[in-house]
């Protein structure tokens, strides 16, 4: 019996597990089954799209579009498909039945689908944006050779005025928005990168090809929520980042640059030109010379020293880039290289350039946070003495002025102390320099930041930020004890002159925002976001240096310590100079935003801001900042429809904002100058008989307060003709009050001027246009071309002034100086007006003074742009122009002075000077009486400054998946650019672009050609 039910039931059993079995292999059979492959295309209206993301939501399995906008994924019927790309609305699709899908994605053309930043984390699209502000994408900015991203922005914003004073590479540039808005103060806009406020010596160290956008806000209700910061304008910058649920993305760019000096014409003459001019004046070697010597000698040597001092720079950038992401963390990784030679000898950089941008997300999306973490070094050769009249240091001033009968030859390595001690070695000096001297700068910048939000409900949000940026520049600078120069400035008796310096500057500052918004719709036409925050920041100095005077030659070598030789008992020869500083500055403020939105259709935005800087003292410590903006989103009304506007909204914004950056020193230093205006300053140091002393230095301005601008704006955005037309027009006023003025003292007080908020006021007014056009518009196989123009026209003027040089309700900054009339026929002289405009040769240069209504601000600029693509070849054209520009020519007026004849290379110009056979010319007498006054009392060397400017022009190719397939490598692109090729302009000097009001020996910003390569995988 046992064994009967034994038998039955291990026979039970078995026909259990075979039922069990064949559900298992049933259901895993059914669902292998179920799980199929979806393919299909994804298109927009103009043709496919390549690069769409196609991910399986909730899952890990991705997949992209190829370049003919075609996919293929698994998935299962019930699973959602979500079809993403940048600039067009994300799509979800449910699989059915179906195993071919193709999607339709709208296309992200419309400026509605653009999502801004603005500030704060604060983002919005443009139908949304109370406030005058204009974006520009990675696709302006990647692959151009330029170590400072700021100079690509130039002529693609309207009302932003970009000005680069050197052809250093990364050199710092002038940025303006909508004009000066202040005399004494900082000029320059506040800078944001991913949320730190950042010096604009920061984009010498920074790689343009990790940057993703640039927002430029320009009105006050864009800018006041910046409050302390935002007077002149904020430029807020956002790096790449990973994607969710993204596959590894491997992308490498190389450029390789070659750059030349700009051509120039001032007409400069050549060896046998000069020396005649030599012997014709009785001054210089041609004046000893016969003419046939002269002869031989001028074919002997003939050298054109821009082709000495100036050179053919060659720059190579390398980017390498990393994304991914999964369903809760994305990274973005950047390894950048950047080695750049430029056309001046010993001017270079070097960079190098690490970061890491990660975003992650809780699973119930809550808690969302990122990190960024920038490391980047650079090591900076920039000659110093640029743009003076240094002759013996300036290699800019030898390469344009050094007489063309001397040749590298002349000089002897090494044999520095034995060139003679005359003008005209001028290049032999500056030979000896370039040999005998080191300067160059290792800076170390890191930049950190955390950036953290929790959603505690579905309206409520609590956001965290800590930003910090640590620079430490360790410049070195060393002349030879061989040097000329060192020789030359020796005491009798030293045989060990030279010196070397080492400095090592330290800035780490931090600012930390904290913030609680409420954002809710209510009852679908109601949407309100209010925030209050609180945002302190902190910035830090610490400074040491040493001057050693004394170098042995035989073991010295500059930057390793070697050689330096002490001081002795004999004499004071070598006394060696220690330097320190230790400075520290801060801010604090409290704001609130409050935005409110009406069915789509009304908006209206306020902000309220109170700062308190450490630079005043108590009741003027803080100050209170405010805006207001508004929009009619005017095409939801019923009226506009079949209108044929896509959007058309009318806005306006008045605002007031401070300013408390009084100008004194680089970038990197601004927040620690005038830290101290409103205390008495004692000094101390050695006094009488060489004893520790001290006395008074500054009398404390104790009412000095912030500088005040107050901004109305009125803009209109538009798009229509099925958004083959966009763009945006603003009037705009700025007025500047409570200006930083240096306000003279007697001289009797020791102290030659104060600076204080002065009773003037500075008016700034003008119109923007940026406007964009698609011309032709056919699918990816086709000819699609776009035009781009923006447009200023920027007044400034000012009131009132303790200065009797400033005029009353006239042009800010203008020339105030003696009118040139030309040259005497009968005598030669040169010729002026009076104040009342009579000719005189002797004017009076007190009394006679006028203004011009000339400065060197432009009144209009801006720039347009061309880009083209016809099957897998790309064009893009950009053009930049101003108009309005006037500045001394200093270049000019040296290659024209009687006085250097026999000392300097000369302008071919002055064979046409004065005499009584040519009594009509432009060119006063060789020996006119009153030949001094050419100088920079009258405007007889103001000339125009406006210019057209090719800025940049890119062809190139993209290659195709087919061409591709069997390579592994899923996109290529090879391209040609080129920077500065072209400029039409009345201007003669080597470069049309100056931040400077005079050109005087300046390094030119050079034009560039280069060749890249895009590779993806």
């Amino acid at each position: 019996m046992l064994d009967i039910l034994l038998t039955l039931t291990i026979t039970s059993m078995k026909t259990k597990l075979s039922i069990y079995l064949f559900y298992f292999f049933a259901f895993v059979f059914i669902g292998t089954y179920a799980q199929k492959t979806i393919t299909g295309t994804v298109s927009d209206e103009s043709g496919p799209l390549p690069g769409v993301n196609v991910t399986v939501k909730g899952t890990n399995i991705g997949t992209e579009t190829d370049f003919d906008g075609k996919f293929s994924i698994k998935a299962k019927k019930g699973d959602v498909l979500h079809f993403s790309y940048v600039g067009a609305e994300d799509v979800d699709y449910t699989v059915g039945d179906s195993n071919v899908v193709d999607i339709v994605m709208k296309s992200g053309v419309s400026l509605g689908e653009i999502v801004i930043e603005t500030a704060y984390d604060v983002k919005k699209t443009k139908p949304t944006t109370n406030i005058a502000v204009t974006s520009v994408d990675s696709g302006t900015i990647e692959g151009r050779p330029n170590a400072n991203f700021v100079q690509t922005l130039q002529g693609q914003v309207a009302g932003l005025s970009i000005n680069t004073g050197s052809g250093q590479p990364g050199a710092a540039s002038e940025t303006l928005i909508r004009g000066v808005t202040s005399i004494s103060g900082s000029t320059q806009p506040l800078y944001i990168i991913d949320g730190m406020p950042v010096p604009q010596d920061t984009f010498r160290s920074l790689n343009p090809n990790e940057i993703a956008t640039v927002s430029v806000l320009k009105d006050a209700g864009a800018t006041a929520i910046y409050g302390n910061r935002g007077a002149n304008g904020v430029i807020i910058i956002t790096t790449k980042k990973g994607k969710y649920n993204s596959k590894l993305k491997i992308h490498y760019t190389g450029v390789t640059g070659f750059s030349d000096l700009q051509p120039n014409h001032y007409n400069l003459m050549d060896a046998k030109q000069q020396l005649f001019l030599e012997k014709e004046y009785g001054s210089g070697l041609g004046a000893t010379l016969t003419d046939q010597e002269i002869i031989d000698l001028a074919r002997e040597k003939n050298t054109d020293w821009t082709n000495v001092f100036f050179r053919t720079g060659m720059s190579n950038t390398h980017t390498l880039t990393l994304t991914s992401g999964g369903e809760n963390v994305n990274t973005f990784t950047s390894l950048g290289y950047t080695d750049v030679k430029g056309i001046l000898v010993a001017s270079g950089l070097k960079r190098m350039n690490i970061r890491n941008n990660l975003d992650g997300k809780s699973n119930n999306d809550r808690l969302k946070f990122s990190t960024n973490l920038s490391i980047n070094f650079s090591k900076n050769d920039e000659p110093n003495r640029i743009g003076s009249g240094a002759i013996n240091r300036n290699y800019a001033l030898g390469g344009m002025i050094s007489v063309p009968y001397l040749s590298p030859d002349d000089y002897t390595i090494g044999e520095g102390g034995s060139i003679p001690v005359v003008f005209t070695n001028t290049p032999l000096f500056l030979l000896d320099r370039l040999y005998t001297y080191t300067r160059y700068e290792n800076e170390l910048k890191l930049m950190g930041g955390l950036n953290a939000s929790y959603d505690f409900t579905d309206y409520l949000t609590y956001r965290m930020k800590v930003n910090s940026d640590y620079t430490n520049v360790q410049t070195t600078r060393a002349e030879s004890p061989t040097s000329f120069n060192a020789i030359l400035f020796a005491a009798s008796g030293d045989d060990t002159p030279g010196f070397q310096q080492q400095n090592s500057d330290n800035v780490f500052s931090y600012d930390i925002t904290n913030s609680l918004v409420f954002d809710r719709t209510f009852k679908d036409k109601h949407d309100f976001n209010f925030g209050v925050y609180a945002e302190y920041f902190r910035a830090h100095r610490r400074y040491f240096g040493f001057f050693e005077q004394g170098l042995d030659p035989r073991v010295f070598f500059p930057g390793d310590g070697s050689g330096f030789v002490g001081d002795t008992a004999d004499n004071d020869w070598h006394v060696d100079i220690a330097s320190a500083l230790w400075r520290d500055a801060g801010l604090l403020s409290y704001f609130s935003r409050m935005d409110y939105s009406f069915d789509k259709k009304y908006g209206i935005e306020a902000v309220v801001r109170r700062d308190a800087s450490y630079r005043f003292k108590n009741e003027n410590k803080w100050g209170t900042f405010y805006s207001v903006a508004g929009r009619w989103n005017i095409d939801k009304e019923n009226f506009m429809e079949n209108s044929g506007f896509s959007m058309l909204k009318l806005r306006a914004s008045y605002g007031k904002l401070g300013n408390q950056n009084i100008q004194g020193s680089s970038p990197l230093y601004q927040p620690f100058a005038a830290n101290s205006l409103y205390l008495d300053i004692y000094s101390v140091g050695s006094g009488y008989g060489g004893q520790n002393s001290i006395w008074a230095n500054t009398p404390g301005i104790y009412d000095i307060r912030w500088e005040n601008t107050q901004q109305a704006d009125i803009g209109l955005d538009f798009e229509f003709a099925h958004r083959r037309i966009s763009g945006n027009l603003d009037v705009y006023k700025k007025i500047t009050t409570d200006l930083f003025e240096y306000i003279p003292l007697p001289l009797s007080s020791g102290i030659s001027y104060q600076v204080k908020n002065g009773p003037g006021k500075l008016v700034n007014q003008g119109v923007e246009l940026n406007l964009n056009t698609t011309l032709i518009k056919h699918d990816d196989k086709g000819l699609n071309l776009y035009f781009k123009v923006s447009g200023n026209y920027n007044k400034m003027n000012r009131w009132g002034s303790s200065d009797s040089t400033v005029e009353e309700g006239g042009k800010f900054a203008q020339y105030y100086i003696v009118r040139y009339a030309g040259v005497n026929p009968t005598d030669g002289n040169l010729m002026f007006y009076d104040k009342d405009g009579n000719l005189t040769e002797e004017p009076d240069f007190d009394n006679d003074r006028v203004f011009t209504n000339k400065n060197r601000f432009p009144d209009y600029q801006g720039g347009f742009s061309l880009d083209a693509d016809y099957h897998d070849f790309f064009f893009t054209a950009q053009f930049t122009y101003a108009i309005g520009i006037d500045r001394f020519d200093w270049n000019y007026q040296g290659f024209l002075d009687p006085s250097a004849i026999g000392q300097f290379r000369h302008s071919q110009d002055i064979l046409n000077h004065w005499t009584p056979d040519n009594p009509y010319t432009n060119i006063p007498d060789l020996h006119a009486s009153n030949i001094s006054y050419s100088g920079n009392a009258t405007d007889m060397f103001v000339f125009s400054g406006d210019y057209l400017r090719m800025r940049f022009v890119s062809f190139g190719y993209n290659f195709t998946k087919e061409l591709l397939s069997k390579t592994g490598i899923s996109s290529a692109k090879v391209f040609v650019n080129a920077e500065n090729y072209f400029t039409l302009t009345p201007w003669r000097g080597f470069d049309v672009e100056s931040a400077s009001a005079s050109a005087q020996w300046q390094y030119p910003t050079p034009k560039i050609l280069a060749v890249g390569l895009e590779l993806g995988l």
